[in-house]
């Protein structure tokens, strides 16, 4: 099949792995893609198109205002960011210099992972609370809420918390110590869609900001994401981010996003300008939700499994493997367990992972596992002409 890629000389990949961004995100909806060209063929202020977004994300969310980013990794730096300075200008222009400043954030240590790198771009330190003794088999506790509360001063300007299947301590045991001494949540949950619920999940547990990608599960432009919350940091963290080379007495922007009357004045470019967002990622963000929230878990669920049985009965009776349904480990998304007999084969997992990627079309797999001798087989991103090219490959390789 002809495609831009093949016409631009790039290879165009079968992906397994699922949405991740290193391989391109979700394929969109034809109608996502419609919504943007569309958005393309007309200017409009961004502000207006964002505070009108910003609606929809609430509705969305039950939260008090939203906001469209370039991913959620960018939600994160925009979200530290309003809650160093709040709806201060002058804080705004000297990020990341945060000297006399709130200037750290409380992690728990078994949260921190290298999306955090967006957190410390704004100019704090983490604070790292708690041991996971849990992971390293030196017992079962894990971070406790009391020792977040414990870590607590007068330099605390956020609590980070990254959302995950079995995660320590519960939010709401995090959000209680935090209101106590009125110091704002930030939840990162980038992956956690599916299931929808979790679109409202973490504010109604009381939540201050929170962050979702825009190009996985939702299925809109790999460079969108959301960021919902209270209504004043959604709005600090809109300044930052905008286009501010306007003259004050000019700028009106809408109320609903950013109230002028409370500013001095307009701050000046913020630390977020270079996460920009353009008009047709909106547009193709606010699309992709729509039709996320539309379709609904179940439909969506019984489309990824209709692929994913289809996979594993094409690759049944392998002599060196055997493929079998499971769920994705910490998501509800059904995937292909490839349990590989290394030994028989004569080839190790990740060989195998590394033959089906270098091969034509490439395929790319889940190798979350593959240590253990096991590939996974994610339908995210997969069509149903897919699955006789992946098993066809497999069998040349453990037939």
């Amino acid at each position: 099949m002809d495609s831009v890629y093949e016409r631009l000389g790039v290879r165009a990949i079968i992906n397994a792995a699922g949405p991740v961004t290193r391989l391109g995100g979700a394929i969109m909806a034809p109608e996502v893609g419609e919504a943007m060209r569309e958005a393309s063929q007309f200017c409009v202020d961004i502000a207006e198109l964002q505070a009108r977004a910003g609606a929809v994300i609430a509705e969305m969310t039950g939260a008090e205002a939203g906001y469209v980013t370039s991913g959620a990794a960018a939600g994160l730096l925009l979200a530290t960011a309003a809650c160093v300075t709040g709806l201060d200008p002058g804080r705004m222009n000297r990020l990341p210099d945060t000297a006399a400043m709130k200037n750290e954030v409380i992690i728990p240590r078994s949260h921190r992972n290298f999306y955090d790198h967006a957190i410390r771009a704004v100019g704090v330190r983490l604070v790292e609370v708690g041991i996971a003794d849990r992971f390293s088999g030196a017992g079962v506790r894990d971070t406790e809420a009391w020792e977040i509360g414990d870590a607590i001063g007068e330099r605390t300007a956020a609590i980070a918390y990254v959302a995950g299947a079995g995660v320590r301590p519960r939010l709401s045991e995090v959000v209680a110590v935090a209101r106590s001494r009125g110091v704002p949540v930030i939840v990162d949950a980038a992956a956690q869609l599916p299931p929808a619920e979790n679109l409202k999940r973490f504010i109604a547990e009381g939540a201050d900001l929170v962050c979702y990608s825009g190009g996985k599960a939702i299925g809109g432009p790999q460079g969108a994401g959301i960021l919902c919350g209270r209504k004043a940091l959604i709005s600090a963290a809109a300044l930052q981010h905008l286009d501010m080379d306007v003259l004050f007495e000019l700028w009106e922007p809408p109320a609903s996003l950013i109230d002028k009357g409370k500013l001095p004045g307009a701050p000046q470019h913020g630390l977020g300008r270079p996460c920009k967002v353009g008009k047709e990622q909106i547009v193709g963000l606010l699309t992709a939700l729509r039709l996320f929230v539309v379709e609904g878990d179940a439909p969506r669920s019984a489309r990824w499994l209709a692929l994913v049985e289809a996979l594993a009965q094409a690759l049944g009776g392998l002599h060196h493997a055997t493929a079998t349904v499971a769920m994705s480990p910490g998501r509800p998304v059904p995937v292909v367990r490839l349990a590989v007999d290394e030994a028989a084969a004569g080839v190790t997992a990740i060989e195998v992972a590394r033959r089906l990627a270098a091969g034509i079309p490439p395929i790319h797999t889940n190798p979350a596992l593959a240590y253990e001798g096991v590939l996974l087989f994610n339908p995210m991103c997969l069509r149903d002409r897919d699955i006789g090219v992946i098993a066809s490959r497999v069998r040349e390789l453990l037939g």
